[in-house]
């Protein structure tokens, strides 16, 4: 009986090591194939994500005493990947135009008619792009990733193809 105990081991021991050996490439093509359908898809429903932004941003209520009237969304996407779930985000710069709401404390303040920058926020939950309306003001998408490095990490930056 203890004769087929050292070779099952030995047996067993290879095949870790084979595994460990062949599953980071593996597994970055997996990754590669699964953030190049993403992107398609991403760009395939580009414009409903954007309204479901406009629109859940707009209700937050955030910034207080402000209403969302304008929202121009920049042709490049940044996508980046959570260390630890490994959920797929895509960031997009934005530019956003304000008016005070009328008792919302924000009436005499001259600046708020300046358009502001900001990064649109995108997800992929359960296979499918969504948004919640997050913006995080005062960042570029590049600069968004940066800051959050600890839970982020840059997966490929998307330039706007300009026509000729």
């Amino acid at each position: 009986m203890a004769g087929w105990v050292l070779p099952a081991i030995a047996v067993c021991g290879a095949v870790v090591c084979l595994v460990a050996i062949f599953w980071r490439p593996v597994r970055a093509r997996l990754r590669e194939s699964h953030l190049a359908k993403a992107q398609k898809d991403f760009h395939r429903q580009r414009e409903r994500l954007e309204a479901r932004f406009v629109a859940l941003a707009g209700r937050s209520g955030k910034p207080r005493g402000l209403e969302w009237v304008r929202c121009d969304f920049d042709d490049d996407v940044i996508y980046a990947r959570h260390r630890q779930s490994g959920e797929l985000s895509a960031f997009v710069g934005v530019t956003i135009g304000f008016e005070a709401v009328e008792g919302g404390g924000m009436e005499e303040v001259e600046a708020v008619g300046n358009m502001r920058a900001a990064t649109a926020v995108f997800r992929v939950e359960r296979g499918t792009w969504a948004t919640d309306g997050r913006a995080l003001f005062n960042l570029t998408p590049s600069e968004a990733v940066a800051f959050y490095q600890d839970n982020l990490e840059f997966v490929a930056h998307e330039l706007a193809h300009n026509g000729g």
